[in-house]
């Protein structure tokens, strides 16, 4: 898709955003490689093909088919970790990983065999051996403590590096073409896409480390203590009504059929938690969704007296979060059961398999002690899954939310792309003209027409203002000239090199400082106080110049029409040479308005301004006036007015009303 070379006036950071750039409590730099084109541009990975579910399945199979492939979603993109445009120092922890959980398990084995050696010393009453034992315990100890040290510093080192990486990747996607806009344009499974970021995919990344490492733990584990199991225990001789019947290897198979046993009862108990999991994610996040609502809304609720209102609200919402903690409570409780009693059961197991061998004489001590030890250890590791299910569905979980939020992005980059639904494409104009609309048609993203054929083209330094009922468009189509609503057909072009401010109706106020809540989109000090304060008293707002430095919820103590009179302050900084005003007049008053107006006009006596609004009174501040009225199909721009003559121009409108005439009689 061809992009206009339209430049933000706010300041360009030297270097593009990182995808794989560490979080900021890093000082490290960046270990992702870009992947450039010819001209120095990043270039994203296109997104995974889209998978349609067989038609021939139910759809309970159906569902269960997407939410299967959200897991290989999540992995497409999370195991670029390990690739070539990954962290570099991703396989060097792994692998240090690896290196120390067998280190580990050999320091388990050798606390293992001392085991049995002090306990056959205590058996024989050997009192020199038993000193010599106690002193090697310690190095034993030791070791195996500094190896569980270096072990958390390197899992938790991958653990932190993969969710900065991902993190990274994922917030460059979401900030990428306006798409954090467009997803609330869309449907899909994406609400809330800031707990997604922030809160499950930490669990996605964090637990997946944990349970490779669990699991390699536990295989090394088992194998090493099974042969432990097989080498003291040998065989058992049992009489049952005068027969005799020898077991191999009798504690290796109880060991098995114990762990399959409580295995087996954590699944069957269990089989809910991953969607009582994912229940009580998503009751959460609209729970803190409600309450940030609050929180930004809260002029406007406490002027209407809606406390009551929203309070009722917030408790329909939290009392979802806490039925689904209930069910999750049940579930707890119910794998509790097994796994409490698992561990209670599981060391005294060994003990009364080995008596009737010990009590013969055929095994020390220091056998069955050993023995034991082994059986805990084997058995811990078999139960490995009883002890972790709960939060292995709880990633099941938090991967398939962060993995959807994905799929919705892969969605607004097919369109990008051409795939699927019209795009509005951009590009350059030819000539001086400043910006055109070439046979621009604007849809919702599942095609229906919102704005039909539009063909407009403005000069430099013209004023057009652009009017229409409510629910003409008019906003939808400020959204197309700055690229935020993608869907539709035709053209809008930009003059090359040219700058392009526009004025919402509603201005954003970042926290910090008012002077970066004045200087942004640029950073807070391209300009200096002085020109801030001058800019400040050209708007009418010198009694905040004292204040330029002090920070503080400005958002919420500015009223609308202050915050629209530091949007102008904004723009008298920028001095851009395209300005978009939607409805940016709405909150001032008419005397107001026409201070404002009549500012821009002096202090951007050049700059080319295309306004929406409702206000006739506005039309003594523009050249032209185009005027969208609601047809079927779409809103149809229907009249061109010159408000100011202008000399040996023919309307545009005019020109291409005659030519769709002419050309339907040619068909």
């Amino acid at each position: 898709m061809g992009k206009a070379n339209v430049k933000s006036s706010a300041k360009k950071p030297s270097k593009k955003p990182d995808p794989g750039a560490n979080t900021p409590d890093s000082e490290e730099k960046s270990e992702f490689v870009e992947v450039t084109a010819e001209g120095g541009d990043h270039v994203e990975p296109p997104p995974p093909e889209v998978v349609e579910p067989d038609p021939e399945l139910s759809p309970e199979e159906a569902e269960q088919a997407r939410k299967d492939y959200l897991l290989t979603r999540f992995w497409i993109s999370a195991r670029g970790y390990w690739g070539k445009n990954g962290d570099r120092l991703a396989w060097l922890f792994t692998i240090g990983l690896l290196l120390l959980i067998i280190a580990n398990v050999g320091f388990q084995y050798g606390i293992n065999v001392w085991n049995r050696a002090i306990f056959d010393a205590i058996e024989k009453r050997e009192a020199a051996t038993v000193y010599y034992l106690a002193a090697v315990f310690f190095p034993l100890a030791i070791g195996s403590v500094l190896l569980g040290v270096a072990q958390v510093f390197t899992r938790m080192g991958i653990q932190r590096r993969w969710r900065a990486w991902l993190t990274s990747a994922v917030i460059s996607r979401w900030l990428a073409s306006g798409r954090y806009y467009q997803l609330n344009l869309v449907g899909g499974d994406h609400q809330n896409p800031e707990y997604r970021i922030a809160e499950d995919l930490r669990i996605a990344t964090d637990s997946p480390v944990d349970f490779v490492a669990g699991v390699t733990s536990a295989f090394l584990s088992a194998a090493t203590f099974i042969i432990v199991l097989w080498t003291i225990g040998g065989a058992l001789t049992v009489t049952l009504a005068g027969s005799t019947i020898t077991i191999p290897g009798f504690l290796v198979i109880a060991a098995i059929v114990y762990a399959a046993i409580a295995s087996g009862s954590i699944m069957t108990i269990g089989r809910s938690f991953v969607q009582v999991s994912e229940d009580k994610n998503q009751a959460e996040a609209e729970y803190r969704y409600a309450l940030t609502r609050v929180r930004e809304n809260g002029e406007s609720i406490a002027l209407l007296g809606g406390e009551e209102e929203e309070r009722d609200g917030i408790d329909k919402t939290f009392t979802k979060v806490l039925r689904q903690w209930a069910r999750l409570a049940g579930q707890h409780m119910r794998t509790t059961l097994v796994s409490q009693g698992s561990s209670l059961i599981a060391p005294v197991v060994p003990l009364l398999l080995c008596a009737p061998k010990f009590l013969d004489g055929s095994m020390t001590l220091g056998q069955v002690m050993q023995a034991a030890s082994a059986f805990t250890i084997v058995q811990t590791a078999f139960g490995w899954l009883v002890d972790n299910y709960p939060r292995l569905a709880d990633w099941n979980a938090c991967a398939r939310r962060i993995a959807s939020l994905m799929m919705s992005l892969d969605g607004l980059e097919r369109a990008e792309r051409g795939d699927g639904i019209g795009r509005i494409q951009r590009g350059e104009t030819k000539g001086d003209t400043m910006l055109s609309l070439n046979d621009l048609s604007v849809t919702l993203d599942d095609g229906t027409a919102v704005v039909g054929e539009t063909e407009v083209a403005i000069e430099p330094g013209e004023r057009l203002l652009v009017a229409g009922e409510s629910g003409t468009g008019k906003s939808t189509l400020v959204r197309a000239l700055a690229g935020l609503w993608p869907w539709g057909g035709g053209s809008v072009n930009f003059h090359p090199d040219r700058r392009l401010f526009m004025l919402p109706q509603k201005p954003y106020i970042p926290s910090g400082t008012l002077r970066r809540a004045i200087a942004y989109p640029g950073a807070a000090d391209d300009w200096t106080i002085e020109r801030i304060g001058e800019a400040l008293h050209k708007v009418g707002l010198d009694h905040l110049k004292e204040k330029i430095e002090e920070e503080g919820p400005w958002d919420q103590t500015l009223s609308g029409g202050e915050k629209q009179r530091l949007a102008f302050a904004r723009l008298l900084l920028h001095n851009p040479d395209i300005v978009v005003l939607d409805e940016a007049t709405s909150a001032l008053d008419e005397k107001s308005q026409d201070k404002m107006m009549e500012i821009v006009i002096k202090e951007l006596p050049k700059a080319t301004i295309v306004s929406v609004a409702h206000r006739v009174e506005l039309e003594a501040f523009h050249s032209r006036k185009i005027v969208l009225e609601r047809r079927k199909g779409g809103a149809k721009l229907v009249s061109d007015i010159d408000l100011i003559p202008r000399k040996g121009k023919r309307r545009l409108l005019g020109r291409f009303l005659r030519h769709r005439q002419a050309a339907k009689k040619a068909a």
